[in-house]
């Protein structure tokens, strides 16, 4: 198992990105991350929404706004690992049996324009595909490879809101009722 895990979101603007920033969130926390942590505009209000899913669904993610790529370096020169998904990097597959798991992860998702820096920062760039497509989709597809099979069907020990999947549509399970 490896050390902790967190995302960091680079770039945010608060009128332009918080749909997407939040299904980000939302990934990483269902997939396995222990924090979340946001480069850019400070949203409060986004990290009190998160806080709100993690109060009904279960488990805990840390969220923390940080400045990237400050927070970056930091990160990297204390041992830690830094992976920056881009579709300019090496295939994801080829790329985690390299990666440590002996230190603390993050994993960075660029936002509007992502700087150069970030490149040379990071051990590791690696890409979902060199196709245009989604940084949710990249975040999900890495983070379901790094984890494996312990990240595929988590579950949150202290969730009120339990999802049950159907054929026919879902079943939602109300700890608080019980």
């Amino acid at each position: 198992m490896s050390e902790r895990v967190d995302v960091l979101r680079l770039g945010y603007r608060r009128g332009r990105d918080p749909r997407i920033t939040t299904h980000l969130a939302l990934v990483a926390r269902a997939l396995g991350a222990d924090g979340f942590l946001l480069a850019g505009d400070d949203d409060q209000e986004m990290f009190d929404n998160l806080n709100s899913v993690s109060t009904r669904f279960g488990g805990e993610l840390d969220t923390e706004h940080v400045s990237g790529l400050g927070h970056l370096k930091k990160h990297v020169e204390n041992g830690g690992v830094a992976v920056h998904l881009t579709m300019y990097g090496e295939p994801f597959r080829q790329a985690i049996p390299k990666i440590r798991r002996d230190r603390p992860l993050i994993i960075v998702v660029g936002g509007a324009k992502v700087p150069g820096d970030v490149y040379k920062i990071c051990q590791h760039n690696v890409a979902v595909g060199n196709q245009p497509h989604s940084e949710v989709a990249a975040l999900a597809l890495f983070m379901d490879a790094w984890f494996g099979e312990s990240g595929s069907e988590r579950s949150f020990k202290d969730a009120r809101l339990v999802i049950e999947g159907v054929n026919g549509g879902k079943l939602v399970h109300d700890n608080e009722d019980e």
